[in-house]
Formats: structure tokens, C-alpha cells, sequence
């Protein structure tokens, strides 16, 4: 089985990625760190025990070997990101990514150790960093046993109310999840520009998010 775990705003740069949110929801983001690999760095806004929203974007103090993760090294991505942050990817979680990889033949492959401060994680990340389906399709993520991160964030009333993905082959990703991602917020819309949008409960009300 898989479960909804983040869902990640990408931005060219970091304070610029933390407004646009926190402008939208009214509350503010907190956490983060960097991901030496990556050469990127991130905050976070909780949504629940086991849920939360990323903001990331490339780190001007580090450098990476390798493409970004979530496209962010593509051109067409640093040219939207140019204009304004958006919703780029989201993530679903697995006790067991080895095997979820070899059960899902449209997820990204392979799955690496990517790590923040003293946490590392299993995350699936092509060599070019690209995103199937243009990020409508989860990428995957296996945590370490214990304690989840956005448990250990602070709790300022948020949750998700629902997740919208748009894709021209939407049904053929909402079928290739079925019996391995049920969960009632997630909805898939058909239309020729994929993007993503979240609705979010806040205490102010719900807000949505692209």
C-alpha cells in the first residue's frame, strides 16, 4: 500500500517559494535543512500526523554532480518557476519501495538515499531528475522506522482537504494506482496541461494552492 505523504511547491528560490505559501494559507512555514545531494534546501508546513507541504528549491551554497530532483534543472521548469512558484510533485510513502518500484512500472526509478541533517531517507530519483507524467504520477518515498518528520513539526490547525491532479493520461495513472493508493482526496482530472491543486484547511478557512 501506498499513503499520501507531501506534496512539494517548487520555487527558484526559497524565501520566494515561503511567501508565496504563506501568502496563500496565511499561516507560516518552519523546518527544513539542505539536501547535500540534491544541492537543494526546503521548509515545511505540517498537515497532519503523517502529512505535509514542502517548499523546495535549489541551494546557492551547495553544488551537485547530478541533476536536480522534481525537474529542477529542466528548462521548461526554471522558465515557469521564473514567473512564479507552483505545485510540482507529490510524494506517496511505502514500508517497502524496493517492492513497490517492481509492482508500479510508471513510477520513477531508481530509489536513493537522500539525507537532511542526521535524517536519510529512500526516495525515487531518475538520473536525470525528470518526474513521470510531469509530476501527476507520486514519486515514492520510504522513511526510516520511527517517528514521522511532520509529527515533529509544529501543529498551527492545517490539513488537506484535497489534491487535484490534471493530466492528459490521468485515467491511465489513477488506474495504474488503483489497489495501491485509495485515499478520497486525491482526485484526477483529464486536461491537456498537467499541473496539480490543493485545497487546504486552515484556521482562517480553506485556501487553495496551484
Amino acid at each position: 500500500m501506498l499513503f499520501l505523504d507531501h506534496i512539494t511547491v517548487a520555487a527558484k528560490n526559497l524565501a520566494e517559494g515561503v511567501a508565496y505559501v504563506e501568502r496563500a494559507l496565511g499561516v507560516p512555514m518552519s523546518g527544513g535543512g539542505a539536501h547535500p545531494l540534491m544541492a537543494t534546501h526546503n521548509k515545511f508546513l505540517r498537515l497532519g500526523e503523517a502529512l505535509f507541504l514542502e517548499v523546495i528549491a535549489p541551494d546557492p551554497e551547495a553544488r551537485t554532480s547530478r541533476p536536480r530532483w522534481f525537474a529542477l534543472d529542466d528548462p521548461r521548469t526554471r522558465e515557469a518557476l521564473a514567473h512564479s512558484p507552483k505545485l510540482m510533485v507529490w510524494v506517496a510513502r511505502t514500508p517497502d519501495i524496493a517492492a513497490s518500484l517492481a509492482a508500479m512500472p510508471h513510477a520513477a526509478r531508481p530509489a536513493i538515499t537522500v539525507t537532511r541533517g542526521d535524517l536519510a531517507w529512500l526516495i525515487s530519483v531518475p538520473p536525470d531528475g525528470s518526474m513521470p507524467f510531469d509530476g501527476a504520477f507520486p514519486t515514492l518515498i520510504e522513511w526510516p522506522q520511527g517517528v514521522h518528520p511532520a509529527s515533529r513539526l509544529p501543529d498551527l490547525g492545517c490539513s488537506l482537504v484535497g489534491l487535484e491532479v490534471t493530466h492528459p493520461d490521468a485515467e491511465l495513472i489513477q488506474s495504474s494506482l488503483k489497489g495501491f493508493l485509495d485515499d478520497p482526496r486525491i482526485s484526477f482530472r483529464i486536461d491537456v496541461t498537467p499541473s496539480l491543486k490543493m485545497v487546504i484547511r486552515t484556521p482562517s478557512g480553506d485556501r487553495q494552492l496551484t
